[in-house]
């Protein structure tokens, strides 16, 4: 087990958590353009949660801190230039906080003067060195337990590999958490926190954003273009084929035989049939199902991950699909009634192009939709927009970025739901896939038995 090290002292320590004060103190503090950074950028974050307490402002506000910025520079960046008397290991150590990221962590050991705790999204741990105060705090957790704490290296003082953290502020504890709701909690952290989600492990988020690449052309491979419309049942039923056809393609590379019933399979691997049926119960597969096909000895065609659209895309006359290699994918229900407009020979009168303009301003349509527009139809979008809009004056090129912008949604792209997770997680969702199967099945034979998870 990783250990703090001797490396930070507590008079390091104590200095650090000193210059950290300062720091916030001169945010808290400033009346210039640092003021206003700090302000839209907890807005834009708190918009995000439900919960907007204190001890989650404060959250927000130590976040700033690393990664607030001011034009190109970061707060941390306006705290030196304003304070030249800072030594050269104090500006070290500042600097060395663009290193801080947030993380859902695992409690795994309870030292004297500190813990060692593990990043569930990267499996990576981290010992952590705590203040006499944070000490106290941590008295109360137990290994197992569940934080989520931004987290800043404390040792950069030479050429020696990181090997002691410290807490930027203080953490939130969410207890012991069985599999399905820790399972929960990484989503909502995924939903949260995307830019942290493998700030700690670059070669995670890399093979992540390779695996949305790989995604992107096999949909192209399957559908024969990166825009589809079909009516929403049969999209529904398309998408299930496409995700049959990517399940037997990794069955292929694995080396399983499609043409083998479970049970063959289960004589061949010395697995039981049951550990089978399981596994795939895992993956999404309805019991019964599972238990039929035992019976009748057909393919595990349920282990294919049970793919749907929500019921009003389903009931839909037309939804688009549209596909990119680093936003991942669209579905949008009135995409071709918005093209129909920009390729017919009239204008639309307002009231009957508006409501199609702020129905693709929603903030669930990815930005990249807007600009594939843009380059196809420059000149008629922002006539739609004019229109659309009431604003006679508006300027495609320069004004469209604000207006998604102001439409809630970002210009840059964020690892999409299609990417691919690492093992560790993988394995953490089947899981809890199946202990709430498994739950389920309980309450259907002992309908008296109490609510809750199963540990």
């Amino acid at each position: 087990m990783i250990e703090p090290s001797t490396h930070a002292t507590i008079d390091h320590l104590e200095r650090a958590k000193a210059l950290k004060q300062q720091l916030l103190d001169f945010v808290m503090d400033s009346e210039d353009d640092l003021a206003t950074a700090l302000e839209s950028f907890s807005a834009a974050k708190l918009s995000r949660s439900h919960h907007t307490d204190l001890h989650r402002r404060m959250f927000v506000v130590d976040r700033f801190l690393v990664e607030g910025r001011v034009g190109s520079a970061t707060a941390i960046d306006c705290f030196i230039e304003a304070h030249p008397d800072l030594t050269a290991i104090d500006q070290q150590l500042l600097r060395g906080w663009r290193q801080s990221f947030v993380g859902l962590f695992a409690v795994q050991q309870c030292l004297p003067s500190g813990m060692v705790i593990m990043n569930w999204t990267t499996a990576k741990h981290y010992p952590i060195q705590l203040t006499a105060s944070e000490q106290v705090m941590a008295a109360k957790l137990k290994p197992g337990e569940i934080i989520l704490v931004q987290i800043a290296p404390l040792d950069i003082l030479d050429d020696r590999p990181l090997t002691d953290w410290m807490v930027m502020g203080s953490w939130v504890m969410m207890g012991k958490l069985g599999k399905p709701k820790l399972a929960v909690a990484i989503g909502n952290f995924k939903e949260n926190y995307k830019e942290h989600l493998y700030s700690d492990a670059p070669e995670l988020l890399a093979e992540a954003w390779r695996s949305v690449e790989r995604y992107h052309q096999n949909f192209i491979d399957f559908f024969g273009n990166e825009e589809v419309t079909l009516p929403g049942y049969q999209l529904n039923k398309k998408l299930t084929e496409f995700q049959q056809a990517l399940l037997d393609r990794q069955m292929e590379a694995a080396g399983i035989d499609r043409s083998k019933s479970i049970q063959e399979m289960a004589i061949e691997s010395g697995v039981s049939p049951e550990e089978i049926a399981d596994a795939a119960a895992a993956l999404g597969a309805d019991t019964k199902v599972v238990s039929q096909m035992m019976n009748t000895g057909q393919p595990p065609k349920m282990m294919a991950p049970a793919v749907e659209l929500p019921a009003h895309l389903k009931q839909a006359e037309a939804v688009t699909v549209l596909t990119h290699p680093r936003w991942g994918q669209a579905f949008l229900p009135h995409y071709s009634q918005l093209i129909a407009h920009l390729e017919a020979a009239e204008l639309p009168e307002a009231d009957v192009i508006t409501p199609i303009i702020q129905k693709h301003l929603a903030p669930d349509v990815p930005a990249f939709v807007w600009y594939r527009l843009a380059e196809r139809y420059p000149e008629r979008l922002q006539a739609l927009l004019r229109i659309g809009l009431n604003q006679p004056d508006f300027q495609l090129q320069s004004q469209l970025d604000q207006l998604l912008q102001d439409s809630g949604r970002s210009l840059e792209t964020e690892l999409p739901e299609i990417a691919s997770v690492p093992l560790h997680l993988h394995n953490l969702f089947q899981e809890a896939v199946l202990e709430v199967s498994k739950d389920k099945s309980k309450k259907k034979t002992k309908p008296k038995a109490t609510g809750g998870f199963q540990r």
